[in-house]
């Protein structure tokens, strides 16, 4: 016979454990509604499926903690150490790949970009088969200037992850920046989209989300137009807005069309999913670190 006290005591803690999986749930569900990456990370136990989410256990949705580092605090776009007071950054044997990674990540949020690439070198040297998942280091690679080793990482992630639509336009992004390009009265480059060796899907293959088979297609040059890409986020979810105006700022980027990119992202980073729901997805965090980088806050 089971004391009635341990039976109460089971029920009670499996009470606890079904209210608590369903929080996380929710709170995940709530966090991340807009899942974009179609497996990208999943390949690989360290990553989630959206850029959003910062490194769940594959298959749930516990989280990390990352240790506490005054390495992430430096200022917006600093090119040399990535930490304060002339520290030097935590041993690598400190840290996992994966609290690596994570603190890259928190880096760039902070506006230390090269910060971030000095964690995601290490983590990178630590375990070298996260190299074709570091999307992240190829956003720092971008605002870096340094583009050819962005495009060098886009182009490694698509060999893994190749229906994901963003590492192909991050390409193009960075491939733009890297061509020989002319100037406009106003002193501004043009530069001919798409280039020449732009990626593709899979033939027959499609992204599942409209607003970014819409991106794709502006960015490729197949046929769509600002205004097609604008149209669809005007009349989507939040985070489709968000996403129409954010690339459609990083694609008059790429064409030198400074004053149209200032005012798609100034909008991006004031929309209600970057104000709201959307503050804990990384690429809210992009769009405001390229804000501030630009000099457009």
């Amino acid at each position: 016979m089971v004391p009635s006290s341990y039976k109460n005591l089971l029920l009670i803690t499996g009470c606890y454990f079904a209210l608590s999986n369903a929080l996380s749930t929710y709170q995940h569900q709530q966090q991340h509604p807009h899942h974009h990456h179609h497996g990208k990370n999943h390949h690989h136990p360290l990553f989630s499926t959206t850029r959003s989410t910062l490194f769940p256990t594959a298959g749930t949705t516990t989280f990390i903690t990352l240790p506490s580092s005054s390495s992430s605090s430096s200022s917006l776009g600093s090119s040399s150490s990535s930490t304060n007071n002339n520290e030097q950054p935590p041993s690598s044997d400190n840290y996992s790949s994966k609290q690596l990674v994570g603190l890259g990540m928190r880096s760039f949020q902070e506006g230390n970009v090269q910060g971030s690439i000095d964690y995601f070198d290490r983590a990178d040297k630590m375990d070298a088969s996260l190299r074709p998942y570091l999307w992240q280091r190829g956003i720092s690679y971008y605002y870096m200037n340094r583009f050819q080793e962005g495009s060098d990482q886009f182009r490694n992630d698509v060999k893994v992850n190749p229906l994901d639509v963003e590492e192909i336009v991050w390409d193009i992004a960075c491939t733009s920046r890297l061509m020989t390009s002319t100037k406009t009265n106003d002193g501004d480059a043009v530069v001919s989209l798409p280039p020449s060796n732009k990626m593709s899907l899979p033939p027959g293959r499609k992204d599942g989300r409209k607003i970014m088979g819409t991106v794709y297609s502006l960015f490729r040059g197949d046929g769509l137009t600002e205004q097609d890409l604008a149209t669809a986020g005007h009349s989507g979810s939040p985070s489709d807005e968000f996403y129409s105006l954010f690339y459609l700022s990083l694609f008059c980027e790429s064409r030198g069309e400074t004053g149209k990119a200032e005012n798609y992202m100034r909008s991006a980073v004031k929309s209600s999913y970057s104000q709201g729901r959307g503050a804990g997805d990384y690429m809210t965090s992009v769009a405001k670190v390229h804000s501030t980088l630009r000099g457009w806050n």
